[in-house]
């Protein structure tokens, strides 16, 4: 790597010569504020925030595009610099709501830390406000363009990351706008509502829809029997906002926490994941012993069943039709578990801890309803949860951890893994590979699979048959895997595709931010999770086994096929 010498704020330091200044100072230790800089995209340079003077040059220069060079001399904190910095911020406060104390986002803005981090005290001018209508017309997303700051990132995750392109600036000057095309709604845009543009916006403009206040209502409601599922995702980063460090494990805080809140049982969604490996690990072994469609498409991930049903409506054939956990897990509930407990089905609210913003959406669908009822009646972001368990006063870290209840609380090793990308393919490969040959795995860890890598690809050699897969995340690697799928140029039998960097562990409901490191600190604490657990297989799980002994019947039986498996057909939007 080629390095040049520079000098910042007076120490000489040698940085690669591609790097930027604001690259280069953050490398020494000297931060410089940004806005609509973010590190996994590409740099715009139009906040003006991360301004520093460079000598030699003409005006103040936006550090997070201007390169370095041989022997640049950079200062980041003349009298200059910090006025100019004060003058940028105070011109977007000048325009921006003053309702901090009520914002979704209020000491998790960045523009609010940015604000006191520059000593603004006062805003010196006053700017016309503006007065946009919220967009909330869809179950996941609401968009406050008022608080919107033109950074820009939201475009950049959407178009870069996802490759769906929902977002764009649109007319001049004080009008200048992001929105959908032609000022639609994100119900009538090609939304997938994966939640990446809530995570990257700096502020309130974009934010999960709060469902909080319905689900306080349903447990202050003696009438009704409330139970909570937990997908496997939010217990390695729940307690980032609550005092823990990144990939803390925090399963038995949670579950007390949840229970201090009033519901009457705590389940875990990676039971319904077991369940899930049993009807889709069937399927896939039936399509590749019987003809089927290949390569079978894992379906888990609503953002991505979205996708595949908005932009490839004609590859539908390929996705698994095993439910979600989360929906499988919701129609359980309200006919096996209501059976066993002796509870009407009726009275039973059933609300999920989700990391994902799109299965607020997948609840609601019309076909999610099996049990005779909504099969899930609310869905809760990791961060509504953890934003309820502050206004109970409830101190998280203090907390005596407590155990999921049973029988719908009983999960394995290979559910856990479900929150990281290739969890579910390797959970699967686990099962279908003693399924297929009857024979006990020497090494049940399908290391080919995992990483945090945008596409892996791998061999897995079951008895006499090589099985080919594939893994991805984000709905950009998707799209790379479904146009090669059209054009014929793969021969895959099982797929594994998220929508969210890293799989459910990078989610759009998950704490704010999701960085690289981060991801891989959550990563590393769900496969904490699976090595710890007693049991690794999901068709060893014992309340499983009784499931299907006393009521299911068996894998892609009449019964199991009707609750537990749906289908999908192409999105039509406005």
């Amino acid at each position: 790597m080629e390095l040049v010498n520079i000098t910042i704020d007076g120490q000489q330091v040698k940085v690669p010569k591609d790097a930027t200044v604001l690259e280069a100072a953050r490398g020494i230790g000297v931060e410089i504020p940004t806005l609509c800089y973010h590190p996994e995209h590409r740099p715009e340079g139009s906040c003006r925030i991360c301004l520093v003077e460079v000598v030699g040059a003409r005006g103040l220069v936006a550090s997070c595009v201007f390169p370095v060079s041989e022997g640049m001399v950079v200062k980041t904190n003349t009298p200059d610099v910090r006025e100019a910095r004060k003058a940028v911020v105070e011109l977007l406060l000048a325009n921006h709501p003053q309702d901090c104390l009520s914002c979704q986002r209020n000491l998790h803005c960045e523009l609010q830390k940015i604000a006191a981090d520059c000593g603004i005290r006062e805003i010196r001018f006053e700017g016309e406000k503006k007065d946009y209508p919220l967009d909330a017309d869809n179950p996941a997303l609401v968009r406050d363009q008022n608080k919107c700051v033109l950074c820009g990132r939201c475009i950049r995750a959407c178009s870069g990351l996802q490759g769906v392109n929902v977002y764009t600036f649109a007319n001049r000057g004080f009008n200048t706008t992001v929105t959908p095309a032609f000022n639609a709604g994100l119900h009538e845009a090609t939304c997938t509502f994966c939640g990446q543009c809530a995570n990257i916006c700096p502020t309130a403009a974009i934010v999960e829809k709060d469902d909080t206040k319905e689900v306080w209502e349903a447990l202050h409601n003696p009438a009704k029997y409330v139970v909570v599922q937990t997908a496997p995702a939010v217990r390695v980063a729940l307690g980032e906002n609550l005092g823990f460090r990144s990939g803390d494990i925090v399963t038995g805080q949670m579950v007390a926490a949840l229970k201090r809140l009033g519901f009457d049982k705590v389940f875990d969604t990676a039971f319904s994941a077991d369940v899930t490996i049993m009807e889709e690990g069937s399927e896939f072994i039936e399509r590749l012993t019987h003809d089927g469609t290949l390569p079978m498409i894992t379906s888990c991930s609503p953002g991505w069943v979205n996708f595949v049903e908005l932009m490839y409506p004609d590859l539908l054939k390929h996705l698994s039709t095993t439910k979600s956990p989360q929906q499988i897990f919701g129609v359980l509930v309200k006919t096996y578990y209501a059976e066993k407990a002796k509870i009407d089905p009726q009275d039973i609210v059933s609300v999920s801890i989700m990391p994902c913003t799109a299965k607020k959406v997948e609840s609601g669908r019309q076909e999610m309803s099996a049990s005779g009822y909504q099969d899930v009646d609310y869905v809760l972001t990791t961060r509504e949860l953890a934003r309820m368990i502050k206004e109970a006063g409830i101190s998280f870290s203090n907390l005596k951890t407590e155990e999921f209840d049973a029988p719908l609380g009983i999960s394995t090793g290979a559910a856990v893994i479900f929150g990281a990308t290739g969890g579910v393919m390797e959970a699967a490969l686990r099962t279908v590979s003693e399924v297929l040959t009857g024979k006990t795995l020497e090494c049940i860890e399908f290391h080919a699979v995992r990483g945090l890598e945008g596409i892996k690809e791998a061999e897995v050699t079951i008895g006499e048959k090589t099985i080919k897969v594939a893994v991805a995340y984000t709905l950009a690697n998707a799209r790379i895997i479904l146009d090669k799928i059209r054009k014929g140029e793969t021969d895959y039998h099982f797929i594994e595709i998220m929508a969210c960097p890293g799989g459910c562990i990078g989610g759009g409901g998950q704490p704010i931010s999701t960085s690289p490191e981060i991801r891989t600190q959550r990563m590393a604490a769900i496969y904490e999770c699976d090595e710890a657990a007693a049991i690794r297989k999901s068709h060893e799980n014992p309340a499983v086994k009784e499931l299907y002994d006393t009521w299911l019947g068996k894998p892609l039986g009449e019964k199991s096929h009707h609750l537990l498996h749906t289908h999908y057909q192409a999105q039509v939007r406005k």
